[in-house]
């Protein structure tokens, strides 16, 4: 009974973003296969299977041990199977067993209740442990990093995974005011490189840029591309929604390769630009305003 009122707490903290596009794109068909490769609280895989009805040639995936105490708890979702891993060690032995579905779907972005609850330390705007983890038995936490990393090494990935203008001036303010515990009190040093900002909190970019660190987000998706293509079954579909610029010009870039103009690409593109959310979406759910969907099909 806990869990399953737990799973209604968290269905309705996370609304699956793009849902329709999502539909629309992979076009799911009674008795397809399907991967799911970031399935946090099952808002995607639930209306896909409603359409293909074959719970149990379906694969979820993830890293997030909350997540996947939830997916069994479902009563829509238990009979498939899951996968407490991340996306490319799933992806790579999935790979290695010869496995290939009909539909596969990567949602790149951080789930509603990982913002939400402090004590992950994904957000600034509530007190939490400087923690980040997607996957919590990872060692690296976002605490080690602002604490030990140098000055330069700062700099660097807060300039690129944060694409943060100010990035040398945060990281000397870092090395000059740590340690640090709590993501409040780095939000507030992180502030002073940006005095009177104004709509977007100047700590934004620099926490994207730490949590991209600390989950190494751009490099599990740039070995990943590849494996997707090799799960998708002949005719299979692969929709990938990223929510900032570094994550979609990748997956753009290996679409693009992939799908291009030539005659003999393997890939057939799906969405010519990525799909975006309606301005209604947008008013029930802020977070899908950043969501870009892409998709391809496999043309053998």
């Amino acid at each position: 009974m806990h869990q399953n009122k737990n799973q209604n707490n968290n269905d309705s903290l996370h609304v699956p973003v793009l849902a329709e596009q999502v539909l629309q794109y992979l076009d799911p068909k009674t008795g397809e296969s399907y991967l799911d490769l970031t399935a946090g609280y099952g808002g995607h895989a639930s209306k896909i299977l409603e359409r293909t009805q074959a719970p149990a040639q379906a694969v979820l995936v993830d890293r997030d041990q909350h997540a996947i105490d939830v997916l069994q708890a479902s009563s829509a979702l238990h009979a498939c199977e899951l996968l407490h891993t991340d996306y490319l060690s799933a992806s790579q032995q999935l790979a290695a067993a010869g496995r290939q579905f009909d539909i596969i779907l990567a949602d790149l972005g951080v789930s509603s209740p990982h913002l939400n609850e402090a004590a992950r330390g994904f957000s600034f705007t509530r007190p939490g442990p400087l923690d980040m983890r997607m996957d919590q038995r990872r060692e690296l936490t976002a605490e080690q990093v602002v604490n030990t990393w140098t000055e330069a090494e700062l700099a660097r990935i807060i300039a690129t995974y944060g694409e943060e203008p100010k990035a040398r001036r945060i990281a000397g303010l870092i090395v000059q005011h740590r340690p640090f515990a709590t993501t409040d009190q780095l939000a507030a040093i992180v502030a002073k490189a940006w005095p009177g900002h104004s709509r977007v909190h100047p700590a934004t970019r620099t926490f994207q840029a730490l949590r991209i660190a600390v989950n190494d987000e751009l490099g599990q998706l740039e070995q990943a591309l590849p494996l997707w293509q090799q799960l998708l079954a002949p005719g299979g579909r692969l929709g990938i929604i990223s929510f900032h610029s570094l994550e979609d010009r990748l997956v753009k870039q290996y679409f693009a390769e992939q799908a291009g103009d030539r005659y003999d690409a393997p890939l057939t593109l799906l969405t010519k630009r990525p799909a975006v959310a309606a301005a209604d979406e947008i008013v029930f759910n802020p977070r899908a305003r950043s969501a870009k969907l892409r998709a391809v099909a496999n043309k053998n």
